[in-house]
């Protein structure tokens, strides 16, 4: 046998549960978006690599983008995220938008990295921003929103928090220690990288990097420290805000949270599983309020958060939070009882999908039997048959799939039947 074609590493194929997750999520995100009164929006899938090189850093240029050279001999990739992007459309418009813009995203993004739990090269992110304002208030509602996807879909506090710090008040904590500007970035992926290195390991990581042994207990200090958000006038309103939105309860102070993209300047949140047994962030984002002059436009404050589709299915399934997976989305099955009657079940079935009904039909005549397995493993929840005596007389034969009562009713009354059978189901 000839050797089957493989799909691409790090991408995913999706079959009809697959598909029905990621639709899960998206609904959600949609729903959650648009309880806040954010616009849906997108931008390109492919984009010019000098859009990234500005701010996303190094690593994501050289080494995780998809690059290639197009047909002109332009030096293009497929984005592998999203805010330069919104950045670029922002300011393309800036004097023509109304402020604060709130914008939300869902759609494909591409990184070439090592495949492994949580993390493809192909995957759908959820973006959302607010820009226009420089508030505590405004980041406190981009993590209101969050937290109500989570509570949407089943994630309570004690399954999943989202933990806040902010880069103004680490940045205050590094001058008392004497951490030279030009070290900030190594210190912060220090920080990023605690959870994942021993502790004698990343000590030694730490004078590496050029700190002292002070300067390194002090650094533990503030680490340790879950009171320190107190010290901060953003933080103290952002968590008053938070009070007053509902979701105080989904959100902890963490001087550990840093994040390691270099365009977040203030308030940066993560949600995390409060197991620990999912490494991956959830969902994650902050305050970046210099990324609108490095492409073109004024500068303009925004905040966000990203979230991706493949550690957010993870932890559902994980949790077992997912609705069952119906293989159909026609609770309505029509039959076929023999040759003759076929037309007569196809104009039935057409009749009640112009009455706003999904209904499948069988697509030829088989044993009835047959047929109701297949309705069955459908998940469908009525089978209607037009035999020779319900042709004859107007009627359809009506069964309950769930507990297989069968009753025969005039097909002018079937419609008004089958809604008041569904919306008690």
């Amino acid at each position: 046998m000839a050797n089957k074609i493989q799909p691409v590493k790090g991408t995913r194929e999706f079959y009809p549960e697959q598909m029905a997750l990621r639709n899960y999520i998206y609904e959600k995100v949609r729903a959650a978006s648009r309880m806040f009164g954010y616009q849906e929006w997108d931008a390109p899938f492919i984009e010019s690599i000098d859009l990234y090189a500005a701010k996303s850093g190094e690593e994501l240029v050289k080494k995780q983008s998809f690059t290639f050279t197009d047909r002109s001999g332009d030096f293009v990739t497929l984005r592998p995220e999203l805010t330069p992007s919104l950045a670029r459309m922002i300011a393309a418009k800036q004097g023509e938008l109304t402020y604060p813009v709130r914008w939300w995203s869902f759609g494909p993004f591409w990184r070439y990295e090592q495949p492994q739990k949580g993390r493809t090269r192909e995957f759908f992110q959820w973006n959302i921003d607010m820009l226009g304002v420089a508030s505590p208030e405004a980041d406190a509602e981009l993590i209101a929103v969050g937290a109500t996807f989570l509570r949407s879909v089943g994630i309570t506090p004690d399954l999943a928090l989202i933990y806040v710090n902010n880069r103004r008040l680490m940045d205050s904590e590094f001058d008392a220690l004497e951490i030279s500007v030009e070290k900030r970035m190594d210190v912060s992926n220090l920080v990023d990288r605690r959870t994942k290195m021993e502790p004698a390991k990343w000590d030694a990581y730490a004078i590496e990097l050029g700190l002292n042994e002070s300067q390194l207990a002090g650094l533990k200090d503030i680490l340790g420290n879950f009171d320190l958000w107190k010290k901060s006038d953003e933080l103290v309103r952002l968590f008053a805000a938070l009070e007053a939105l509902g979701v105080k309860e989904y959100v902890k102070f963490d001087p550990n949270i840093m994040r390691g993209l270099l365009y977040y300047t203030g308030t940066v949140f993560e949600a995390f599983d409060t197991s620990g047994s999912l490494k991956r962030a959830i969902l994650g984002g902050g305050r970046y309020d210099n990324l609108l002059a490095d492409v073109g436009g004024q500068p303009l404050s925004g905040v966000g958060f990203a979230m991706g589709d493949v550690v957010a299915g993870i932890f559902l399934q994980e949790k077992g939070l997912l609705p069952e997976f119906i293989p159909s989305p026609a609770p309505v099955f029509v039959t076929i009882f023999d040759e003759n009657l076929m037309r007569e079940s196809f104009s039935l079935a057409a009749e009640l999908r112009g009455a706003g009904l999904n209904v499948l039909c069988y697509p030829e005549p088989a044993k009835l039997q047959k047929q109701f397995k297949f309705a069955d493993k459908m998940k469908a929840s009525i089978a209607l048959t037009i035999g020779p005596d319900e042709a004859a007389n107007a009627q359809v034969a009506f069964k309950n799939l769930v507990n297989g009562e069968q009753v025969t009713m005039k097909r002018d009354a079937l419609v008004e039947f089958i809604k008041e059978f569904l919306k008690n189901a």
